[in-house]
């Protein structure tokens, strides 16, 4: 869009719109994360103590 000359306005609109879907995505992936290792026998602190610091890398 910038290299064609639209307007700003617009522009921003899309970004903020991509911006929010991929955060969207992201913290879907760590929802079903934690529910995984919620459920799973693996070592419960190590697993969640992974996906905290992968869900605050989103941040």
């Amino acid at each position: 869009m910038v290299e064609e000359g639209e307007a700003c306005e617009p522009t921003v609109t899309q970004l903020a719109a991509v911006s929010k879907a991929l955060d969207r995505a992201g913290f879907m992936i760590i929802s079903a994360g934690v529910r995984d290792c919620l459920s799973g026998d693996g070592d419960r602190e190590a697993d969640l103590a992974r996906l905290e610091k992968v869900f605050l890398s989103l941040a």
